[in-house]
């Protein structure tokens, strides 16, 4: 770290990503924005990928180590205090219908998306794998969670996020929809509680944020189903950390080594800190005011984290990927949605 700090632009580099970072997070909380469900982590990637294919052409490579340490390490360390979000309590409060919810879905949608994108559509290893991770854990934080552990290039975690946003804002839109003319109880033909339309948003759909927002978009929706969705949801966010220390050990084991070599076994400690942490919160030994301030910091390192990854993504580097990510993200998609309900109607209720 002192080394970090001798590197000419090194400070700077830091100070331009926070910069544009709170321009994002001033753009995230104006109303438009807020009402789509569009997080500062995507307004701070978007803007990120403009500078970083214009101005930053023109600054020079001295800021470059500085970038990098916010893509790098202060995702890391936004990622650990991620763990403030939850509780133990809340994800026992679902019951295990949710819980089972949220690991069918998550587990499959993955192995779904992987297989999708290097079998059928050829696609790079490493996006096919951000791809699934962001459309089933829990949208651009899990693939900024994810990058580290594969070793992946900035641009890759882009293109995955890209496909959040994409079918993220789709969901968010067609989810209301679909529960006032086919789910809802007493008209919908595949008529759901709304306790079960909540475990199904939360168990299916991409960001936090969009959960929460399809809910608030169902005229006279009951605190019922606005609870199980959010809990659900942050169920399926605890459920990064064993994904992604399964998925490491996996990769260490499947690599390829020198016969005469040990294999290495890479485990992504960060996710161990994040359940110690979430842990820690369950025990609500610091006041509420002190987690939501921890939880708005770590709010802006995590867009500080998706704004330097922004920066270092190219338009160069989408060229030949072709349709590939989009038909991927599709099929999860259509997964998540058909899929999900009929999941979540098996485990929390039954036709």
């Amino acid at each position: 770290m002192i080394e970090m700090l001798k590197q000419k632009g090194f400070v700077r580099g830091i100070v331009l990503v926070a910069l544009i970072a709170t321009f994002s997070t001033l753009l995230a909380n104006l109303p438009a924005i807020k009402s789509l469900g569009i997080s500062p982590l995507v307004v701070g990637i978007i803007l990120g990928i403009v500078f970083g294919n214009t101005i930053h052409y023109k600054l020079g490579s001295d800021m470059d180590s500085g970038i990098t340490f916010s893509a790098k390490k202060i995702l890391r360390f936004a990622i650990v205090f991620y763990g403030f979000r939850i509780t133990f309590q809340e994800i026992a409060s679902v019951g295990m219908e949710g819980f089972l919810v949220s690991l069918i879905m998550l587990s499959s949608t993955f192995i779904l998306g992987i297989w999708a994108g290097i079998k059928v559509f050829k696609m790079d290893r490493d996006i096919s794998i951000l791809n699934a991770s962001g459309a089933s854990v829990c949208g651009a934080a899990a693939v900024l969670a994810t990058e580290p552990v594969i070793n992946a290039d900035g641009y890759k975690a882009a293109i995955a996020v890209s496909m959040v946003v994409l079918f993220g804002t789709i969901a968010m839109f067609l989810y209301p929809a679909l529960y006032l003319t086919v789910f809802e109880p007493s008209t919908g033909f595949l008529h759901m509680t709304p306790h079960q339309f909540g475990i199904y948003t939360g168990g299916t759909i991409h960001e936090v944020a969009q959960v929460i927002a399809v809910p608030a978009s169902v005229p006279n929706a009951s605190k019922e189903m606005s609870d199980a969705a959010v809990i659900v949801k942050m169920t399926r966010v605890m459920m990064i950390a064993p994904l992604l220390i399964i998925l490491g050990l996996y990769l260490s084991f499947t690599s390829k080594t020198d016969s005469k070599q040990a294999v290495k076994i890479v485990i992504p400690w960060f996710a161990v800190y994040f359940i110690a942490v979430a842990g820690f919160n369950s025990l609500s030994l610091l006041p509420k005011d002190m987690v939501d301030g921890i939880n708005m910091i770590d709010t802006f390192l995590l867009t500080m984290a998706m704004t330097a990854l922004g920066i270092g993504t190219k338009f160069a580097n989408f060229k030949g990927l072709g349709g590939a990510p989009i038909y991927t993200a599709l099929i999860m998609f259509i997964w998540l949605i058909v899929g999900g309900f009929v999941v979540t109607k098996l485990v929390a209720g039954g036709f």
